[in-house]
């Protein structure tokens, strides 16, 4: 299994609506690909679209998926994508969060909707409270335009620390990202 005893995750977000045969999800998959390469296991919230994309890239790289869904919140959803190889689900969105967070080393935010940006909001503070800590903070990377000037805008309003999610243009400078801030 990848990541040996260490079983180092990075959970990955991202839009549950995107298709094979857009360039987004051609770059999930190879986000998927790279993670499980440099020997991370990936967690994703584990149904379609980059979370999907994300997973099979990670399983056809003979990497470890972990899906963490949420069966009550998405009824008409069944079960995990099928490139996951554990899931976990939970009963409510804020679990589902906590669970990929917890679970995690660094979190990547691939593009996305709401439930996206809520996940990185979360990511986002968790890495705040962790640099008032004598811990060191989790990687927090944003991937994309999208991401790039909404983080520097809630930044600014709410007077935040930018600092904190490290902001790049694609997937390459993610997993490298999060390479050099597990270290």
């Amino acid at each position: 299994m990848p990541g040996g005893a260490t079983e180092r995750t990075v959970a990955v977000f991202g839009s549950s609506q995107t298709q094979p045969h857009e360039p987004d999800y051609t770059a999930a998959v190879r986000c998927g690909r790279l993670l499980a390469e440099s020997g991370f296991r990936v967690a994703t919230g584990g149904y379609g679209g980059l979370m999907e994309a994300v997973s099979r890239g990670a399983a056809d790289a003979g990497g470890t998926v972990i899906a963490v869904t949420a069966p009550e919140l998405f009824p008409n959803r069944v079960g995990a994508n099928p490139w996951a190889h554990i899931e976990k689900p939970q009963p409510t969105l804020p679990r589902r969060i906590g669970q990929l967070l917890d679970s995690s080393i660094a979190t990547i935010a691939l593009p996305g909707s709401i439930g996206t940006l809520t996940e990185l909001i979360v990511a986002w503070n968790a890495s705040f409270i962790e640099s008032l800590t004598q811990r060191r903070p989790r990687p927090v990377i944003a991937v994309g335009a999208q991401w790039s000037s909404l983080v520097a805008h809630i930044a600014t309003e709410v007077q935040s620390s930018v600092e904190l999610v490290t902001r790049v243009d694609d997937v390459d400078a993610a997993v490298a990202a999060v390479i050099t801030g597990t270290r």
